[in-house]
């Protein structure tokens, strides 16, 4: 089942499937707000100050970051994809499966800032205990570019100070905070308070074990992953996040961040990440 609904003061469609599954997607941003496997809880956090509107991010869910990760080249932080309306293409439910398609093409105000002629596809589908969530790039233009992107993904925790990371062991990544690179020499490991780290060719699957269950993230396309909690002093600094929401969330990113991916005109770049809860 795939019903209008409103979210944010925003137009939203849920996707229901007759196992009881369900996740629900804003058109602005093409931002999945929730995810619920079947028989399960909320798997993705969405701050209780969370705002969607024009030029508006919003905190929580699945942001969708194209074509600038952070503040890694002239464009504003994470790009221009997060904060648009993208276009609701298709929707079906199939044995026990529904999908959702969206799409964002380039116009006037995407050129003013990123002078490249794109579209951009996000599908997502879930049934059972699994969500996949893909991003397609298109060239459409006639002439080259390159970008970065991520799937910022906030999933939910019950205190991000009990969950276990696994997966990394060995990986390199650079420390936002620090500004400097490490490898990884713990897994799995947990968190006593901010982290903002980026790791490079990260491709293997990893589990987040919490409270609520453990949980397998995969990804393919993507090489790097980006973990990232603001932690107590910084949540006080953000304005849609209350100051105890960094316990419960924590965000484990799909991305393409080290290496630009590069596109020539008439072709095509796809990536997914997958949850399994």
């Amino acid at each position: 089942m795939i019903e209008p609904v409103q979210v944010l003061g925003q137009p939203a469609l849920r996707l229901r499937v007759p196992d009881g599954a369900q996740a629900t997607v804003l058109l602005h941003g093409a931002h999945i707000v929730s995810w619920i496997p079947a028989g399960d809880q909320e798997r993705l956090y969405l701050s209780p100050l969370a705002r969607a509107g024009e030029g508006q991010a919003v905190r929580g869910g699945i942001p969708v970051v194209f074509p600038q990760f952070a503040q890694r080249g002239p464009l504003p932080r994470h790009g221009f994809s997060r904060t648009r309306t993208w276009q609701w293409l298709e929707g079906s439910e199939r044995g026990g499966v529904a999908t959702g398609v969206l799409r964002l093409g380039s116009d006037d105000a995407t050129r003013s800032v990123w002078p490249h002629d794109f579209e951009a596809e996000l599908t997502f589908s879930l049934g059972g205990l699994q969500l996949d969530v893909e991003l397609a790039v298109a060239n459409t233009g006639d002439s080259s570019f390159a970008f970065t992107a991520a799937l910022h993904t906030y999933l939910r925790c019950d205190d991000v100070r009990r969950a276990r990371l696994g997966g990394l062991y060995g990986v390199r990544y650079l420390d936002g905070v620090s500004g400097l690179e490490h490898r990884q020499e713990i897994d799995p490991f947990s968190f006593a308070g901010g982290i903002d780290r980026i790791y490079f060719d990260a491709r293997a699957p990893l589990s987040l074990s919490t409270a609520m269950g453990r949980m397998t993230i995969t990804q393919e396309g993507f090489d790097d992953r980006v973990v990232w909690n603001p932690g107590p002093a910084q949540a006080r600094a953000l304005s849609d996040l209350p100051d105890d929401g960094w316990l419960q969330m924590l965000c484990v990113e799909a991305a393409c961040i080290g290496r630009p991916v590069p596109l020539a005109p008439g072709q095509q770049w796809v990536a997914r990440q997958g949850f399994e809860a």
